[in-house]
């Protein structure tokens, strides 16, 4: 998301940073182009001149005249307006009211509302530890209640059983009384779309919100229809009491117009993002850090909390134990590819760093090839136990049984064995020092140029437990700081310079 808006601002923005001064034409030349950038990012024409007015205001003024570095002043006055814009504060899903918490999710059809259904029972069910039960208001498209059902045992949570012939208002009033008897804490709506707004389907909805009286009403809008979105949330937002918006199909937009107009021209939060088809893939909507990955500045803050989501913390306390004693074989080699899978891939984990968005075209010629990991993977599980804890007993037949097995070749054993060699020197060496940040980058402390790369007022979460070094990505020795990483599974070899 946002890949070609960030690639237009990164342009401009080297343009001012590289000058000592700037006067006024500079930064309305700039303005201009910003201006250009947003509208093909499909942002609204309202949005987009609010925007560039407010910024030109106080880049014009002594904020930047005085600043010992102007170009970097009108990037963080960028930033801040970009936060502005996308509304401050993050505002999660609110569960502060008298169970059972009922939620309706509302939207077009094909916006992704019954799966989102399911991606948000899970979230609650997992994180907020609610008991949730999902029922299906859609009686118009062929088996979206038996689709619902068949998601949340998919997610394990609970479904309100389908009654067929009943109403879209019957189902909605058996479905508070089914979870205030079950005990359930949230009740989750999925509603009836159409391919078009009109007055049937918002009499339907209005109907349900008057009977279930829901404590959240979120608009389901798919990222990828741009404007349309942004005119959805205003039809809805006349007939219903929104309370916020999700996103879906972030993952798939890359000019991000919808995330940037929605919260602006609606008045409503976007509190929730879609960034996949799994059912784990939803994520908070933070205008910090949106704003953050829009100017190339990463978000190290999502990076640390997609792996402390992900980490499994007795298996990274064991792997602590056996780092400080100098162990770290081909079975805690496996731990770690799988780990950087489940982080999203070595190009997911890469977007999130700090300096690496100005480096989005190095990266790409990289041709990062997550199948590499699988592959990688796939040789460790070719190998005998003895020959994953000693790497050392890999003969020359041992290798052709090993890429037999795999289906690779005995020059991928070689440098799959190469690049554990050199990751365990480097575990060794900091095997005694802990924190979580640095866990990131196989590190023993959080990187000292690291802070001035974060976006401003950046904080990082204050109950990060300790973890191990490389508990996460120990394969990326190199980062921050010199270029593209080395040692990383599908890189190509650095040049030497």
């Amino acid at each position: 998301m946002f890949d070609t808006l960030s690639e237009r601002l990164a342009g401009i923005f080297d343009k001012l940073t590289g000058r000592g001064a700037l006067s006024e034409e500079d930064v309305t030349e700039a303005m201009r182009e910003v201006r250009r950038a947003l509208i093909e990012a499909d942002v609204s024409l309202d949005v987009v001149r609010s925007f560039t007015d407010r910024v030109k205001q106080r880049a014009v003024g002594q904020e930047v005249a005085r600043s010992i570095t102007p170009g970097q002043m009108v990037i963080k006055i960028v930033n801040d307006e970009l936060v502005r814009m996308l509304g401050s504060d993050a505002q999660g899903i609110d569960l502060a009211a008298t169970p059972p918490v009922a939620m309706m999710l509302v939207g077009l059809q094909g916006s992704g509302k019954t799966t989102t259904t399911a991606k948000l029972a899970k979230r609650l069910t997992i994180r907020d530890k609610q008991k949730v039960l999902m029922a299906s208001l859609d009686t118009r498209r062929p088996a979206a209640q038996e689709q619902l059902r068949v998601l949340g045992e998919q997610a394990e949570v609970a479904t309100l059983p389908i009654v067929e012939g009943a109403s879209p208002t019957d189902i909605a009033t058996r479905a508070v009384k089914a979870a205030t008897l079950g005990g359930y804490d949230v009740l989750l709506l999925d509603t009836a779309g159409r391919t078009h707004i009109d007055e049937e389907l918002m009499a339907e909805v209005a109907a349900i919100e008057k009977i279930t009286k829901p404590h959240e009403t979120l608009l389901v809008a798919d990222a990828l229809t741009g404007q349309d979105a942004v005119n959805l949330a205003k039809n809805f937002g006349e007939r219903l009491a929104l309370t916020g918006i999700v996103l879906t199909r972030v993952d798939g937009d890359a000019r991000g117009g919808a995330a940037l107009s929605m919260r602006a021209v609606s008045g409503k939060p976007i509190k929730l993002i879609g960034v996949g088809e799994k059912l784990d893939a939803l994520e908070d909507f933070h205008p910090d850090r949106i704003a953050g990955r829009i100017l190339g500045m990463g978000d190290v803050v999502g990076l640390v909390e997609k792996a402390m989501e992900t980490v499994e913390v007795d298996k990274a306390e064991a792997l602590a134990k056996k780092l400080k004693k100098g162990a770290f074989d081909l079975n805690d080699l496996a731990e770690q590819l799988k780990q950087m899978q489940k982080m999203g891939g070595m190009g997911g984990v890469l977007a999130m760093l700090p300096g690496l968005g100005k480096m989005k075209k190095q990266l790409d010629a990289a041709n990062l090839d997550e199948s590499v990991l699988k592959r990688q993977q796939a040789i460790i599980g070719s190998m005998t136990k003895a020959e994953r804890k000693t790497p050392k007993l890999l003969n020359a037949s041992r290798k052709k049984r090993v890429a037999a097995g795999s289906g690779t070749s005995v020059q991928d054993i070689n440098k799959l064995v190469k690049m554990h060699r050199q990751m365990a020197d480097m575990m060794k060496a900091m095997g005694k020092k802990r924190g979580a940040l640095s866990a990131l980058f196989g590190g023993g402390g959080t990187p000292q140029e690291m802070p001035a790369d974060l976006p401003p007022g950046t904080e990082l979460p204050t109950n990060m437990p300790a973890l191990p070094p490389g508990a996460f990505l120990g394969g990326l020795p190199g980062l921050p700081g010199g270029g593209l990483p080395r040692g990383i599974p599908g890189l190509p070899k650095s040049k030497k310079r």
